[in-house]
């Protein structure tokens, strides 16, 4: 039943099965995945808004039938009987629906990894896909919140330098200033490990110079932009000269 409804989802949003590795060595490829008690935590929240919902479902139907309800004349009590069997029959149609879309957001997260850069890829309805370099991280941070400290799961947040990481692809869905600038492993169990891994992968490509060579490029491919401009403004003030002559012979 999970695999059809999953695969009937993916296909009417048009949701590739898995994203492309990011640039990098193929050997050096690594694929990370939110941990199972991440999972427990998304459906523990939904289950809260589930309850949530029923005793507001209940509490306005006591407090309707008892006092509001008697004051209504027969005719409109009827349509809103109606109104209510309508509303009870959603809310419960939705449960089992909203139920699986908890578990597919948690397996459509993909965190990949290689010598070069990183790839992050979540959401069902809005798919938010980003690319960072290691070229222009500037920080990797752990973070662990009061419920993810008792499950024994982590965030842990990749800062690039503006934004310049790397073009966040989008499947028909407009991106996030954030997506640009920074990454996030939500709920994985081995934060600390990925954390020290990549720092060394980040100072491997900097002793090899890789990070230098970028900037170096940056800075060759503006320099022919700048020489351009100032040889226009050259060629003005050359002209501006030569009718200032003519006027004043």
């Amino acid at each position: 039943m999970h695999e059809r409804f999953k695969a009937l989802v993916l296909r009417l949003l048009k949701v590739p099965a898995e994203p492309q590795a990011p640039a990098g060595s193929p050997g050096s490829v690594q694929v990370f995945r939110a941990a199972p008690n991440f999972y427990k935590l998304k459906l523990f929240l939904w289950a809260i808004r589930q309850v949530f919902g029923f005793v507001g479902i209940i509490i306005f139907l006591t407090i309707w039938h008892t006092t509001v309800g008697k004051k209504v004349p027969t005719g409109v009590n009827l349509i809103i009987d109606v109104s209510e069997l309508i509303g009870v029959v959603i809310f419960l149609v939705q449960i089992p629906f909203t139920y699986m879309l908890v578990r597919l957001d948690y397996e459509m997260r993909w965190y990949i990894v290689t010598d070069r850069s990183l790839r992050i890829r979540t959401g069902i309805w809005n798919v938010r896909e980003s690319t960072l370099t290691f070229a222009n991280i500037q920080q990797i941070t752990v973070g662990q919140g009061p419920l993810q400290r008792l499950l024994g799961i982590y965030d842990l947040e990749v800062k690039t330098a503006g934004g310049g990481g790397g073009g966040g692809g989008h499947y028909g869905h407009a991106g996030h200033g954030a997506s640009m600038h920074q990454g996030f492993f939500h709920g994985i169990d081995n934060a600390p490990e990925v954390r020290a891994m990549m720092l060394e992968r980040l100072r491997h490509l900097r002793d090899t110079g890789l990070g230098d060579l970028d900037e170096a490029h940056h800075e060759e491919a503006g320099a022919p932009q700048t020489s351009t401009a100032l040889l226009d403004v050259a060629r003005e003030l050359l002209q501006e000269t030569r009718t200032l002559r003519q006027v004043m012979g």
